[in-house]
């Protein structure tokens, strides 16, 4: 605000003065005012912090309990057949027969008939090569007999002994090499006759089906594919860890002193759940170059009879989820998941509450806790919350015990 003052009268320099005072007086009231309250504020004690608000940091713990757990590790894998072929037939003809049960889905008893070809032109070769041996047969014995008489001629004579040309001995070696030939020939065309029966070289399922009665086949050609069904097999993937958790080995073979970990499958079928008990046998002898797994091979017996689950077949195809019985592990340790700090750290609340950083062994894990072989005991604290500024030796604040201790003496496995 400008203030209109003309100085060029004493009159007038008193009532601009005046006015100057007016105006001026009250902005510097509230200024000094201002003032004040800061410099009062920056003059006033703050309130000492006590020496446990500085140092305590608060948190929760439970305890370790000690337990006994049979560790279990989870995988998953495709069912398959341990046999599984392609039909195939070793002569040419026509097919003449199929059997009712050679159809896709269709069960079958080891030796059973599935196909014929027409046997009528194999059974034509039969009767030849039948004829040709005993045409065969009758020069052999022709040419015998004119040897044994060759040679009773030849010790008249009394000149000693004989040349093979006189005593007909080529002719006789040619006899019985037409007849062994002959001979040979039968069992061949007798052979060929017998392949135009096909039958199931196992029990088993149809798979596919690709010919009808009437069609010509060639030797080799498909047929059909079938499987057999007294035994099916899940390949399951295993890290190195989880095969130490099974107590296995790379190479591992079954045997009757050294029987491999039972194994429980289970999958919706119909939409719904069905389980398969079965056993590993096997595991691969080299790492999957790709994935860096091992594949553990695990068997189901008569999966489609007594192995069903109230007539629910462990079908060819069928994916499954597989839970392994694993080690059993007396005196362990268990603690809550969220115990767990990284991979093998935890923090444990001391008996005069300071922060101790341990390093654990980790036998098993899940979603909810952890088994322990080493680095924390029974009956210690554990802090499962958050810990601000982490540090060996920090004072804690412990807010209360969780009444989840990490499984109980009631704990029988543990789930990877």
């Amino acid at each position: 605000m400008s203030l209109p003052l003309n100085l060029s009268k004493p009159k007038d320099l008193g009532l601009a003065v005046r006015r100057l005072v007016v105006f001026a007086l009250p902005a510097l009231l509230i200024v000094g005012a201002i003032g004040f309250n800061v410099v009062s504020g920056m003059m006033q004690e703050k309130p000492e912090e006590s020496e446990d608000e500085i140092k305590a940091t608060p948190v929760v713990v439970a305890e370790a309990v000690s337990d006994s757990v049979r560790l279990t590790v989870s995988a998953q894998g495709e069912a398959t057949p341990r046999k599984e072929i392609d039909l195939s037939p070793q002569i040419a003809g026509r097919i003449s027969y199929i059997s009712p049960d050679f159809i896709e889905g269709g069960s079958f008893e080891k030796d059973e008939v599935l196909l014929r070809i027409e046997p009528a032109e194999y059974e034509f070769r039969v009767v030849q090569a039948r004829a040709n041996v005993a045409r065969a047969k009758s020069r052999y014995a022709s040419e015998k007999a004119e040897t044994d008489i060759a040679r009773k001629d030849w010790a008249e004579l009394g000149e000693g002994e004989g040349s093979a040309l006189a005593l007909r001995e080529p002719q006789m070696a040619e006899a019985a090499a037409q007849l062994a030939s002959a001979r040979a020939a039968l069992k061949e065309a007798e052979l060929q006759l017998e392949r135009t029966v096909i039958t199931a070289p196992f029990k088993g399922r149809v798979q596919a089906k690709s010919v009808d009665v009437g069609e010509f086949v060639s030797p080799g050609e498909t047929v059909g594919e079938i499987f057999a069904t007294d035994l099916m097999q899940v390949a399951l993937p295993l890290t190195d860890h989880e095969l130490g958790q099974l107590g296995l080995q790379v190479g591992f073979r079954e045997t009757e002193n050294d029987l491999g970990p039972s194994v429980t499958f289970s999958a919706l079928v119909a939409g719904t759940p069905r389980e398969w008990r079965g056993r590993i046998t096997r595991t691969d002898g080299s790492y999957d170059r790709q994935t860096r797994v091992i594949f553990a091979y695990a068997e189901v017996e008569d999966p489609y009879g007594a192995g069903a689950d109230n007539g629910a077949p462990l079908a060819a195809g069928l994916f499954v989820s597989a839970r392994i019985n694993g080690r059993q592990i007396d005196n362990a340790v268990t603690v809550p998941r969220t115990a767990l700090r990284g991979e093998s750290e935890v923090f444990v609340a001391t008996a005069d509450d300071t922060l101790d950083i341990r390093e654990v062994a980790v036998a098993s894990s899940n979603r909810t806790q952890v088994v322990l072989t080493g680095g924390v005991d029974a009956g210690e604290r554990v802090i499962i919350s958050p810990v601000r500024g982490a540090a060996q030796g920090i004072q804690l604040a412990v807010a209360g015990d969780e009444d989840d201790t990490g499984g109980g003496t009631t704990v029988a496995e543990v789930t990877n």
